[in-house]
Protein backbone atom coordinates (compact mmCIF):
# COMPACT_ATOMS: atom_id res chain seq x y z
CA UNK A 1 0.00 0.00 0.00
CA UNK A 2 3.03 2.57 0.62
CA UNK A 3 4.00 1.82 -2.45
CA UNK A 4 1.23 2.47 -4.71
CA UNK A 5 0.90 6.22 -1.99
CA UNK A 6 4.69 7.07 -3.83
CA UNK A 7 3.60 5.81 -7.03
CA UNK A 8 0.56 8.05 -7.17
CA UNK A 9 2.51 11.02 -5.65
CA UNK A 10 4.93 10.97 -8.55
CA UNK A 11 2.93 10.43 -11.06
CA UNK A 12 0.70 13.33 -9.70
CA UNK A 13 3.97 15.35 -9.82
CA UNK A 14 4.92 14.47 -13.08
CA UNK A 15 1.29 15.58 -14.40
CA UNK A 16 1.49 18.96 -12.75
CA UNK A 17 5.24 19.54 -14.22
CA UNK A 18 3.91 18.88 -17.79
CA UNK A 19 0.84 20.99 -17.35
CA UNK A 20 3.25 24.07 -16.36
CA UNK A 21 6.00 22.84 -18.86
CA UNK A 22 3.01 23.21 -21.58
CA UNK A 23 1.66 26.49 -19.88
CA UNK A 24 5.20 28.41 -20.15
CA UNK A 25 5.49 26.66 -23.94
CA UNK A 26 2.39 27.88 -25.20
CA UNK A 27 3.08 31.77 -23.72
CA UNK A 28 6.20 31.72 -24.88
CA UNK A 29 4.42 30.44 -28.61
CA UNK A 30 1.87 33.22 -28.26
CA UNK A 31 4.31 35.99 -27.20
CA UNK A 32 4.44 36.79 -31.24
CA UNK A 33 8.39 36.47 -31.15
CA UNK A 34 9.77 35.34 -34.32
CA UNK A 35 11.54 31.81 -33.43
CA UNK A 36 13.86 32.16 -36.88
CA UNK A 37 15.28 34.50 -38.47
CA UNK A 38 16.28 33.71 -42.63
CA UNK A 39 18.58 36.04 -44.22
CA UNK A 40 19.19 34.95 -47.89
CA UNK A 41 22.97 35.91 -49.04
CA UNK A 42 22.15 35.48 -53.10
CA UNK A 43 19.68 35.47 -55.64
CA UNK A 44 17.74 33.60 -58.14
CA UNK A 45 16.42 33.94 -61.16
CA UNK A 46 13.25 31.82 -61.44
CA UNK A 47 12.62 30.11 -64.99
CA UNK A 48 9.03 30.87 -65.01
CA UNK A 49 6.47 31.66 -67.33
CA UNK A 50 4.94 34.98 -67.06
CA UNK A 51 2.24 36.01 -64.75
CA UNK A 52 3.96 33.23 -61.91
CA UNK A 53 3.54 34.72 -58.48
CA UNK A 54 5.35 33.47 -55.28
CA UNK A 55 1.98 32.45 -53.18
CA UNK A 56 4.52 31.71 -50.22
CA UNK A 57 7.99 31.28 -49.39
CA UNK A 58 8.57 28.46 -46.38
CA UNK A 59 12.84 28.22 -45.00
CA UNK A 60 13.66 25.05 -44.41
CA UNK A 61 17.80 24.85 -43.02
CA UNK A 62 19.64 25.99 -46.23
CA UNK A 63 16.83 26.06 -48.70
CA UNK A 64 13.65 27.95 -48.82
CA UNK A 65 10.40 26.30 -50.52
CA UNK A 66 8.48 28.67 -52.81
CA UNK A 67 5.00 27.87 -54.15
CA UNK A 68 4.24 29.14 -56.96
CA UNK A 69 1.37 30.28 -58.71
CA UNK A 70 -0.05 30.97 -62.74
CA UNK A 71 1.58 30.68 -65.53
CA UNK A 72 0.51 27.03 -65.33
CA UNK A 73 -0.49 24.38 -62.67
CA UNK A 74 0.40 25.13 -58.69
CA UNK A 75 3.87 24.28 -58.18
CA UNK A 76 6.43 24.32 -55.44
CA UNK A 77 10.33 25.31 -56.47
CA UNK A 78 12.93 24.29 -53.84
CA UNK A 79 15.91 27.12 -54.25
CA UNK A 80 19.07 26.61 -51.97
CA UNK A 81 19.34 30.22 -50.42
CA UNK A 82 22.69 30.92 -50.50
CA UNK A 83 23.38 30.48 -54.08
CA UNK A 84 20.25 30.57 -55.71
CA UNK A 85 20.10 27.48 -57.39
CA UNK A 86 17.09 26.11 -58.05
CA UNK A 87 17.21 21.94 -56.90
CA UNK A 88 14.01 20.76 -57.45
CA UNK A 89 10.28 21.63 -59.11
CA UNK A 90 7.04 19.75 -57.86
CA UNK A 91 3.82 20.34 -59.80
CA UNK A 92 0.30 20.70 -57.97
CA UNK A 93 -2.39 18.19 -58.84
CA UNK A 94 -5.51 20.44 -59.00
Amino acid sequence: MQALRILVVVMGVMIVGGVVTLAILLAQKMSGVPAVVVVVAGSATLDEPAGTQIVAAVPAGDVVALHLKGGGPDRVVVVEARTGRVLGRVALAR
